[in-house]
């Protein structure tokens, strides 16, 4: 049996403590440590990247939210303001029957049945219209409604409905372009040549008729047709809300209608048979 020397074990315990072994683990506890730092650096900056895009993201929401906001304001304030000025010009048929100086009743077209006739709110503007007639206000009806398409005709369909009521034809004038509430006051002024006129649609359609003819400097007042109840007339007085916006834009910039062409002024004289297609 051999023994050690002490000079031996010292050299056992350096081999050891300097083996190669040992070494790399220890390396291998420093590269797991830089490792370590690298992975968290490398989350700090996604993290940083992704709450950088996310506030970009919840800054532009922000902002459309807030575009949206003041533009439905703005169409509101408009709305509001279009409904106060035309709203002091609606008269009652008692009322309107005093006017002696109007150069047309306007009726205003809506939409016609799939056979033809008129439609509710059509068949009572068409009502108060014949009726103001036969009370004198004026000495012409202008209908203005849309028939510009083939197969759909609402100005026949009212003409026919007056002159059934015994309104002379040729007291009946159509404008067959009458395809929007602005169009067809633009073109009684600039078509038909009209100064004056007396306007016949539902109440909540009223105020944005006027407030276009006297920005159109038409003298006006209107008669309500709402003599019934109507379905669907929640969604038409949203609808309304942005048309008066749409309208004091028009009116404020000048717009033309899409439709334009020669002149027939209507006068007390004149034969609405002309317009007859």
């Amino acid at each position: 049996m051999t023994t050690s020397t002490p000079q031996q074990n010292i050299s056992l315990i350096s081999f050891q403590y300097n083996s190669p072994k040992r070494a790399t683990h220890q390396q291998f506890d420093k590269w797991f440590f830089v490792l370590n730092v690298a992975d968290m650096k490398f989350l700090k900056n996604t993290s940083d990247r992704i709450s950088k895009h996310k506030r970009i993201i919840i800054a532009s929401v922000a902002i459309l939210l807030e575009i949206a906001i003041l533009a439905v304001l703005g169409v509101l304030i408009i709305s509001a303001a279009v409904n106060t000025r035309g709203s002091q010009k609606i008269v009652t048929e008692e009322q309107a029957a005093s006017i002696t100086d109007a150069d047309c009743i306007l009726v205003l077209g809506a939409g016609v049945r799939s056979d033809g006739s008129p439609s509710d709110m059509l068949r009572d503007r068409l009502t108060v219209g014949v009726a103001l007639y036969k009370a004198g206000v004026a000495k012409k009806i202008l209908m203005s409604g849309d028939h510009m398409h083939g197969g759909y005709d609402e100005v026949n369909a009212m003409k026919s409905f007056a002159t059934e009521q015994g309104v002379p034809s040729k007291d009946v004038f159509m404008d067959h372009a009458g395809i929007s509430t602005y169009d067809s006051i633009w073109r009684a002024k600039n078509i038909f040549c009209v100064d004056s006129i007396v306007i016949v649609t539902q109440e909540y359609h009223l105020p944005r008729a006027i407030y276009i003819a006297e920005q159109l400097n038409i003298k006006a007042v209107g008669v309500s047709a709402s003599l019934n109840t109507y379905s669907g007339q929640p969604a038409r007085n949203i609808r309304e809300l942005a048309a008066r916006a749409k309208d004091f834009a028009y009116t404020y910039l000048g717009i033309t209608a899409k439709f334009k062409g020669d002149t027939i002024p209507i006068s007390s004289t004149a034969d609405g048979n002309v317009t007859n297609d």
